[in-house]
């Protein structure tokens, strides 16, 4: 039992190892590693952070929830956001997309990553399919999401 404790940690050193030899700083990624050697970028530091990370098993949570020094994916963090936007905004949303502009509307450009130099022609997609968006008083501000998704992915 005591041998085969001593080989998998010899193993996770040679893993750890292998992964930092050849690069510069900070190759271990995320984690808990990233966490408790954090400031210290030496062979010896980056060769533990990485082997607490890869025995420990806590970067997929990490990047899943945007811990352990770990960046959650963007995406779902926009489309969060987004979701919330228009779930809040949705009387002030619909009169900035019927008029073609508006705070409203650029906020929600904005939170969708839309580059400002399309910004023009977004506005005025949306403008023109607000029915296709705004499908009824009743609609609900799940629906113009997916609508505004739709209506931004059709040509």
């Amino acid at each position: 039992m005591k041998k085969t404790l001593v080989l998998l940690f010899v193993g996770f050193m040679v893993i750890g190892f292998s992964t930092t030899l050849l690069a510069d700083q900070k190759n271990y990624g995320c984690g808990l590693g990233s966490m408790a050697w954090e400031g210290n970028d030496g062979l010896i530091s980056q060769i533990s952070a990485a082997t607490t990370n890869g025995s420990s098993g806590n970067q997929t949570f990490g990047i899943t929830s945007g811990t352990s020094n770990c960046t959650q994916y963007s995406e779902w963090t926009s489309n969060q956001k987004v979701n919330v936007f228009v779930a809040d905004n949705m009387d002030s949303l619909a009169k900035d997309i019927a008029k073609g502009n508006g705070e409203h509307l650029d906020t929600l450009a904005s939170l969708m990553n839309v580059p400002q130099k399309d910004r023009t022609a977004f506005n005025a997609k949306l403008q023109k399919n607000f029915a296709r968006i705004y499908t009824s008083e009743s609609v609900s501000a799940q629906d113009v999401v997916r609508n505004i998704e739709a209506v931004i992915s059709s040509t």
